[in-house]
C-alpha cells in the first residue's frame, strides 16, 4: 500500500488514547520502592528574618523521617552561576532554604519528609517558627517613581532592550493631524496549568538520581541538579514525557526539583515532592505592567509618530524583563518613535514568561490605540492597518522574510462578515444586548535555536528518532513523527519519537514557539543523513540497481528508494538492512540557524483577530460570542494540533480580557485569591463560537522546513479585539484588563 505525506494532514495526537484514558503517566505518579514524601513549608511573612523555627516535636511524630530547614541544609553549590538555567534573568538566582533571610510572601522555609503525603502535610502546620518582620513594598503603582532600567546581560538575546529612539518623536507627535495619549493597566496573572508541579526523585546510589519532573525542559533540569547538588553530568537523568500543561511556568526549574533531590540525596531515599494549588501562586507570575501610548498619525492614518512606554515589576533579586514596547514599530512604519522599558524592584518573587510573554501584554495598549485612531478619523479599523502596512520592519530596517498578513485581514474579515458593522458605537443590539464588533492585529517572534536528534533503522525496517525535548500538550510527539515519516518515505506507524528524556540528544526548553523550528530541522536532517547512509549501502551491492546513481537522483518513499527519472527502477530499504546483517544503522544531527545570513531578515508570524462581544445594556456583563483567527504561520504541519494551539490561545486571551487577575493585598505583601474559586478562568459557558483560519505562506528563508511557531500567536490579539468590541458596543474606552462588568454600569 502506498504511504501518503503525512505533513499538512490533521493526524489525531498520538498519544490521545493514552491521555484521555489516563494511562498517561505525569511526574507525581511514578511507582518507586519505599517512596518518602516531602511537603513544603511556606513563609507566612513577606519581608524578614527567620529569628527561630523550631522541628524538634515534629520530628517526633510517627512517620515523620526529617524536616530540611536552612540550619540543616545539607551542602549545595556556593557560586550563583550554578543556580543559573536557560530562562534565568540577570541577577542573583533565589537559593532555596540558603539562610533566614525572608524575600517575599510564600518563599519555601521547610521541607518536611514522611512516609505519607498526608503526614508531611500535617506536620508542616506544627511547626513553630518566629519572624522578624521588616516593611516591604509589593504595589507597583505607589512605588513607579522606583524604577530602573534592565539589565543587560545574555537574556537580551531573545529579550533585546527597546530600539534607541529614531527621528523627532516630539515634534512629530505635536504636528500630527489626529494624536492619542492613553494609559493602560493589567493586572498579575498566574499559570495554572492542570498538573500541579512535582519532582519524583529515584535515588540509584552513589550520587546517581533518575528524576521524574515537571519541566518544559529535560536538559535544562538535569544542568541545574547536576551544578547545584555537584553531580556528574551523565549520573542525573530527568523524564518528562507527559506534561499537564506548562505556558511557561515550566521553563525554569521549580523548587520542589530542589527539594526532592536535596532530601534524596541526604536520606538516599526515593523522594517526591509536590506542590498543592494555593503553592503554585508562589513560583512566578505574569508581571503587573503600567504602560503608556501617544500616537500620532496624517489625515490617511498613517502613523508618523510611536511613543509606548512600559513599566512592569520585577523581583530585589533578579531583573526579570519582557519584549512589550519594541512590536509597534514592528508592525507599524512610523519614522519618529519614543520607545522606553523600565522595570521596579519590589518584594514579590521573580515573574516568570507566561504564554506570550510581553507580546500578550504590549500588544493590547498598541491594537487599543489604533482602534482610537480609527475612530478619530472615521476610518475603518481593517483600512487603518491596510494604511500601514509595510513588509519591513522599521525597528530594525529589515524585510520580512514572509509576511502574509494582508491576506489574514482579508481572509478573516470576510469568514467573520466585517461589511456588516454598522461603525457607530451603539448602534448595533440584539434584544437588551448592545453588540460590539472588534478587531486587533497579532504577532509574535518566529525564532530558532540550537538542537539535535537521533535516527536509528532498527534490523525490521523502522526507525527511532530520538531528542529530549518535552512535549507540554502541543502536539510535539505527532508532529516530530510526521516530519520523520515524509522524510524517510515511510508509513507514520513505521516510525516511532523517543522524547523528554535528558540522556537523549540536546534539545533546549519548549518555549516561545521555537520548538517545531529548533527540533523539526534537526529531526530534518538527522533523517537525511539516514538516507544518504542508506543509499550509499544500496550503491555498494553487488548488481546494485542504484550503483550509477546519485543521492539527489533518488526518491524515498514507500520503504523504497527509486530512481526519480525512472520509479521502476527501485530498491526496498529492508533489503538493504537484511544486507548490512542486520544491523542497525545510526545517525545524529543537529541543526541551528546560520549566523552569517540569519539576522538579515525579520521573521514573525502574524494574525488578525476579529470578535462579537454581547454588552447586557443593563447589568454591563459581556460576552464574547464568536472570534475569527486568521494566521500566517508559515508550513503548518499538522492542522488539526496548530488548530488546537490556537483556539486555546483564544481561550486564554477571553481570560485575559475578562477574567484572570490575582489580587495582592499590599497591606500583607500576599496574593489572596490563590486558588481556581477565585482565580477566575473561563468555563465551558463562556466560551462560544471560535474559528481558525490558516492563510498560506511560503517562507523559504526561516528554516529548510518553512514552518513558524503557532504557540503564543492564538493569545496575542485576543484581548484588544474584545477591548476594541467592547468600545463599539457601549462608547466606553476601557483602558484596564481584565474588564470589570462595574465599569460599563
Amino acid at each position: 500500500m502506498e504511504n501518503t505525506p503525512s505533513i499538512g494532514k490533521p493526524i489525531s495526537r498520538l498519544e490521545g488514547q493514552l491521555k484521555v484514558t489516563g494511562s498517561a503517566k505525569y511526574a507525581g505518579e511514578y511507582y518507586a520502592e519505599d517512596l518518602l514524601y516531602g511537603y513544603v513549608v511556606n513563609s507566612t511573612i513577606t519581608k524578614g528574618k527567620i529569628k527561630s523555627i523550631d522541628t524538634s516535636e515534629v520530628k517526633k511524630m510517627s512517620g515523620v523521617i526529617e524536616v530540611f530547614t536552612h540550619e540543616n541544609k545539607p551542602s549545595t553549590a556556593w557560586f550563583d552561576f550554578r543556580y543559573a538555567d536557560m530562562d534565568a534573568p540577570p541577577g542573583t538566582v533565589f537559593k532555596p532554604l540558603k539562610d533566614n533571610d525572608i524575600r517575599y510572601n510564600g518563599q519555601p522555609i521547610a521541607l518536611v519528609v514522611a512516609d505519607t503525603f498526608e503526614m508531611a502535610r500535617y506536620a508542616a502546620t506544627k511547626i513553630s517558627i518566629v519572624y522578624e518582620e521588616e516593611s516591604f513594598e509589593t504595589d507597583l503603582k505607589i512605588n513607579v517613581e522606583k524604577q530602573r532600567d534592565p539589565k543587560k546581560g545574555l537574556a537580551s538575546m531573545l529579550k533585546p532592550p527597546p530600539p534607541p529612539p529614531n527621528g523627532d518623536f516630539e515634534k512629530e507627535y505635536q504636528n500630527s493631524y489626529v494624536k492619542t495619549d492613553s494609559k493602560f493597566t493589567h493586572g498579575t496573572e498566574h499559570h495554572n496549568p492542570m498538573e500541579m508541579y512535582a519532582s519524583t526523585a529515584i535515588y540509584e546510589g552513589k550520587g546517581k538520581l533518575k528524576i521524574y519532573d515537571k519541566t518544559q525542559g529535560t536538559i535544562n533540569s538535569q544542568m541545574y541538579v547536576a551544578n547545584v547538588f555537584g553531580l556528574k553530568m551523565k549520573n542525573v537523568q530527568v523524564i518528562s514525557p507527559f506534561v499537564g500543561g506548562g505556558f511557561g511556568s515550566g521553563l525554569r526549574p521549580q523548587h520542589q526539583l530542589f527539594m526532592a533531590v536535596m532530601a534524596s540525596l541526604a536520606l538516599k531515599r526515593n523522594v517526591r515532592v509536590t506542590l498543592d494549588r494555593a503553592q503554585m501562586y508562589m513560583i512566578g507570575h505574569r508581571p503587573p505592567t503600567l504602560q503608556h501610548t501617544k500616537f500620532g498619525a496624517d489625515q490617511n492614518g498613517k502613523l508618523n509618530a510611536i511613543y509606548h512606554k512600559a513599566t512592569g515589576e520585577t523581583s530585589r533579586f533578579e531583573d526579570y524583563v519582557e519584549i512589550v514596547v519594541n512590536w509597534a514599530n514592528m508592525l507599524y512604519p512610523a519614522e519618529n518613535t519614543l520607545l522606553e522599558h523600565q522595570i521596579v524592584p519590589l518584594d514579590v518573587y521573580t515573574p516568570l514568561d507566561m504564554r506570550a510573554p510581553g507580546g500578550s501584554t504590549g500588544m493590547h495598549p498598541i491594537e487599543v490605540t489604533m482602534d482610537e485612531i480609527a475612530y478619530q478619523l472615521n476610518m475603518d479599523p481593517v483600512e487603518l492597518r491596510l494604511n500601514n502596512y509595510s513588509l519591513i520592519d522599521k525597528s530594525s530596517d529589515k524585510e520580512y522574510s514572509s509576511k502574509e498578513l494582508k491576506e489574514c485581514f482579508l481572509q478573516g474579515a470576510e469568514k467573520f462578515g466585517w461589511d456588516k458593522r454598522n461603525p457607530v458605537p451603539r448602534s448595533m443590539k440584539r434584544g437588551n444586548k448592545l453588540v460590539g464588533y472588534g478587531m486587533a492585529t497579532g504577532m509574535w517572534d518566529a525564532n530558532r535555536i540550537f538542537g539535535r536528534a537521533e535516527a536509528i533503522m532498527t534490523a525490521d525496517g523502522k526507525v527511532e528518532i530520538k531528542s529530549a525535548v518535552t512535549d507540554i500538550g502541543t502536539g510535539t510527539f505527532t508532529i516530530m513523527t510526521q516530519i520523520a515519516a515524509d522524510e524517510l518515505g515511510l508509513p507514520i506507524e513505521d516510525v516511532t519519537f523517543s522524547f523528554a528524556d535528558s540522556k537523549l540528544p540536546f534539545a533546549p526548553i519548549q518555549g516561545g514557539s521555537f520548538t517545531t523550528a529548533t527540533v523539526g530541522p534537526a529531526v530534518q536532517n538527522a533523517c537525511q543523513a539516514l538516507n544518504k547512509k542508506l543509499f550509499k549501502l544500496a550503491k555498494n551491492l553487488k548488481d546494485s540497481v542504484l550503483k550509477d546513481a546519485k543521492f539527489k537522483d533518488v526518491n524515498f518513499k514507500n520503504g523504497l528508494i527509486t530512481l526519480r527519472s525512472n520509479p521502476e527502477i527501485s530498491m526496498r530499504v529492508k533489503d538493504i538492512i537484511d544486507a548490512n546483517e542486520g544491523k542497525a544503522i545510526k545517525t545524529t544531527n543537529s541543526a541551528m540557524p546560520n549566523p552569517l545570513t540569519y539576522g538579515k531578515k525579520a521573521r514573525a508570524v502574524h494574525s488578525a483577530v476579529f470578535v462579537e462581544v454581547e454588552v447586557d445594556e443593563e447589568l454591563g456583563m459581556i460576552e464574547v460570542k464568536r472570534a475569527v483567527t486568521a494566521v500566517a504561520a508559515g508550513k503548518i504541519i499538522n492542522p488539526k494540533t496548530a488548530e488546537s494551539q490556537v483556539l486555546g490561545g483564544m481561550v486564554w486571551g477571553i481570560s485575559k480580557a475578562l477574567h484572570e487577575e490575582t489580587i495582592l493585598d499590599h497591606q500583607f505583601g500576599k496574593y489572596m485569591n490563590a486558588n481556581l474559586g477565585e482565580y477566575h478562568i473561563p468555563v465551558h459557558a463562556d466560551i462560544q463560537d471560535l474559528e481558525v483560519i490558516f492563510v498560506e505562506e511560503n517562507d523559504q528563508f526561516v528554516n529548510d522546513l518553512g514552518v513558524k511557531g503557532v504557540g503564543e500567536i492564538g493569545g496575542v490579539g485576543i484581548p484588544p479585539a474584545i477591548t476594541n468590541a467592547v468600545f463599539h458596543a457601549t462608547g466606553k474606552r476601557i483602558y484596564d484588563l481584565p474588564i470589570h462588568f462595574d465599569k460599563l454600569l
